[in-house]
């Protein structure tokens, strides 16, 4: 149950946060969020990636949908990818990652 709220409050205040702020509050929300929420640092690490992959894969695949995928497409070719699907999964991983990482060093402080 943990993991789910965790998962989707992340979710929920990095899309708010991402409204106003740079992209990088990502890493604040995971790491605040994680630090107050109890869990193992497996789960930490899970559920801020699992929210931001989720998160900025959805956004990602919305906003290129609605140019019919035209920009995706060109910055596919350009970085030699071929394919405006692998942009989005690599948008969403890199939001993952560092939502990961900085869920994890969460967990590592509320130990500490």
């Amino acid at each position: 149950m943990k993991f789910i709220v965790s998962v989707l409050v992340i979710a929920l205040l990095s899309l708010a946060a991402g409204l106003f702020l740079p992209w990088w509050t990502i890493a604040v929300v995971a790491f605040v969020v994680t630090s107050l929420i109890p869990q193992n640092p497996l789960r930490s690490f899970l559920s801020g990636f699992t929210a931001l992959f989720l998160l900025w894969g959805a956004l990602s695949w919305f906003i290129s949908s609605n140019n019919e995928h035209l920009m995706a497409s060109k910055v596919a070719l350009i970085l030699k990818m071929g394919n405006p699907i692998i942009m989005i999964v690599a948008t969403a991983l890199i939001g993952a990652l560092v939502a990961g990482f900085a869920a994890l060093a969460g967990s590592f402080v509320r130990r500490k």
